[in-house]
């Protein structure tokens, strides 16, 4: 089975155009990088975005979505695979469930929720999954910034600014995830020797 990238970003384009290269970029790059897309299953904004250009360059998406929003119209029906959840709860623990990495696109309150979600779980050891930040033109500094500030007032530990990894661009973020998949190969390849 494929490499699984979880994508989080939002369910509209935003002001800035170039979020949607972004978007679109790293489509490529996943379907290209032959691993698949786990992501809302939506149709609309920027995920509606990325999912487009994994599928339109060969390679598998992942739709999960809960029934209130097919039943809005906003599902991707062209999906390899269309999970339908009843709650948002059910929908985030499938993504969780069927990726080995979080990307976070720019995005609004949801793409926070999830993005803070799985930062939690990693750092509660329900998971080890790489997280990444992808920061185009600053987007997420402001949390950035929060999170250093949670450190700094005694809420957080220093080690926790550690569970994620933030990059400005999406050749950082492939580069990355290529590196985790390299050492979980290595290791893998080490463990069936040893």
């Amino acid at each position: 089975m494929s490499f699984a990238v979880c994508v989080y970003c939002g369910s509209r384009n935003g002001k800035d155009a170039t979020m949607e290269a972004v978007a679109r970029d790293l489509g490529v790059a996943i379907a290209e990088s032959g691993w698949r897309l786990v992501y809302g299953g939506g149709h609309i904004g920027l995920m509606g975005v990325v999912a487009r250009h994994v599928r339109d360059h060969g390679g598998e998406v992942i739709g999960v979505i809960p029934q209130a929003l097919v039943d809005r119209e906003l599902a991707m029906h062209d999906a390899t695979e269309l999970v339908v959840t009843e709650t948002l709860r059910q929908r985030k623990a499938v993504m969780d469930e069927r990726s080995d990495a979080f990307i976070a696109l720019p995005g609004g309150f949801g793409t926070l929720e999830e993005l803070v979600e799985t930062l939690t779980l990693r750092q509660l050891g329900y998971h080890n999954k790489p997280i990444i930040i992808l920061n185009q033109q600053g987007y997420y500094d402001p949390l950035l910034t929060l999170f250093e500030h949670a450190v700094e007032q005694g809420f957080a530990s220093h080690d926790q600014l550690g569970l994620y990894q933030a990059v400005p661009n999406v050749a950082a973020a492939v580069a990355v995830l290529k590196s985790h998949v390299l050492n979980a190969r290595h290791e893998a390849d080490q463990g069936r020797l040893g």
